[in-house]
């Protein structure tokens, strides 16, 4: 095929590791392709730069007195500001840090006083916590109007207290309508939770103008991969349930049989809190604010333009949708499989031969990939700030290549694991590890994933 050519050559942001270069099975190396943003984003320079300047003040916060203390304190607050303010939360709202989107979902199970409602093609993350409450799942239909009146009527037939749904599907990169959903949620007395893990990468969310009560993210899907996460919502449930962790830092006094503990995000966040990793949030947060909204999105919608063509155009290649015709709103998440090989035999392929990294399995979502009919998974490929059309380029013709020629190197399947065979590419020296092909566990098994 010919080479895709774009004027969008340039990353939108710089992005630790951009210069990444990795060994290749045959003994040449490679600049590194990152198309794996969806399950851990690269951490944003600036983001690296502000943690390198506050890491020598770091110390614990709240109840320390020393300046390093009182620096890390402050640091840790205005994070809260930072982050709340860019994602328009209401004046009043919580800004409570977890570890992670998981982590915060799992928070407001706890809190949530009543039924809950959410859709099957969630993330597990949006999906386990709510089965075991005994929620309400609503089958998405074959278009986007209909599974929006499917909801409706699930809320109409009996109330609930939430509605829980994915900003942007993890696996198709698809965008659902949350303003309208926000708007049948309260039409019908309940409240709306907006997993955001792959929407806010993407998309700048106003919280108040689109009507979400809670909203859920990770750092390390916001070019903050330091082991952070946020729940922003309403503070009524939060405060009326009993604290996620009891310990240290969520009450206002303990005595050996009673405890009074403590409201706000407080109350939540027992033990000593990821001071780094939240400031790695607020200074993310920063960074893309300071980006032009329309030069960006105008970036990903090109990029993500090239990469669903380029492959929908290869023969064999399947894109995978959840709806067929009325999703044209994607952020930069493409899912597909190759004829004749599993994904994990691709990724596996890609990652060897031509030094590009993407996602294969399930992707925590079983659910959805066997509703689409890939229940043995697929490969994902994820854009993000420091994507450019080359990179794109180069996946497409990786896989033309591979239905046109096959692999130039042998590949087995152990416990599930695709990989070289044999494996003969180095592992950093700063490991001091050898190979990759002498661990002893190849990884989580591609099936399970």
């Amino acid at each position: 095929m010919t080479a895709i050519t774009t004027l969008i050559d340039r990353p939108a942001a710089a992005v630790s590791g951009a210069e990444l270069c990795v060994p290749l099975i045959d003994g040449r190396t490679s600049g590194y392709v990152n198309f794996d943003y969806a399950a851990s984003a690269p951490a944003l320079a600036a983001v690296t730069d502000h943690l390198a300047a506050l890491l020598p003040h770091y110390a614990s916060v709240h109840r320390g007195a020393g300046y390093a203390s009182q620096v890390s304190t402050a640091s840790y607050e205005q994070s809260r500001r930072v982050i709340g303010e860019f994602l328009s939360a209401r004046a009043d709202d919580a800004v409570v840090f977890t570890r992670n989107t998981t982590d915060a979902l799992n928070l407001l199970a706890h809190c949530t006083p009543g039924e809950v409602v959410h859709l099957d093609i969630e993330h597990h993350a949006n999906f386990l916590p709510w089965q075991q409450c005994g929620a309400r799942v609503v089958a998405a239909t074959p278009t986007i109007a209909g599974t929006l009146e499917a909801i409706e009527a699930e809320l109409a037939c009996a109330p609930a207290a939430l509605l829980a749904v994915t900003g942007a599907s993890n696996v198709t990169g698809e965008v659902l309508p949350i303003a309208e959903l926000a708007a049948i949620a309260h039409r019908h007395g309940a409240r709306i939770l907006v997993d955001a893990a792959q929407l806010a990468p993407h998309r700048r969310i106003d919280i108040e103008a689109l009507g979400i009560d809670y909203l859920a993210l990770s750092g390390h899907k916001l070019y903050a991969p330091f082991g952070a996460g946020v729940l922003i919502g309403r503070a009524d449930w939060l405060d009326a349930a009993e604290p996620y962790l009891a310990g240290g830092g969520a009450v206002r006094e303990v005595s050996v049989f009673e405890t009074e503990w403590a409201t706000g995000p407080a109350r939540h966040e027992a033990g000593t809190p990821n001071v780094l990793g939240v400031a790695a949030i607020a200074a993310a947060c920063t960074a893309i604010a300071t980006l032009d909204e329309d030069t960006v999105a105008r970036h990903e919608e090109s990029l993500t333009r090239l990469l669903r063509s380029g492959l929908a155009d290869l023969d064999g290649v399947d894109v995978l949708r959840i709806w067929a015709e009325d999703s044209d709103d994607t952020v930069g998440i493409v899912a597909f499989t190759v004829e004749g090989f599993e994904p994990g035999e691709v990724a596996a392929y890609l990652s060897a031969e031509h030094g590009i990294g993407v996602r294969d399995g399930r992707f925590c979502a079983h659910p959805l990939l066997a509703k689409l009919g890939h229940g043995a998974g697929a490969v994902r490929a994820s854009i993000g700030l420091g994507s450019t059309a080359a990179d794109v380029n180069r996946l497409i013709l990786a896989i033309e290549a591979l239905r046109t020629c096959g692999p130039a190197w042998g590949y087995a399947k152990t416990e599930g694991h695709w990989a070289p065979s044999p494996e003969t590419r180095p592992l950093p020296d700063f490991l001091g590890l050898g190979q990759l092909g002498d661990l002893a566990t190849p990884g989580c098994g591609s099936f399970a994933a």
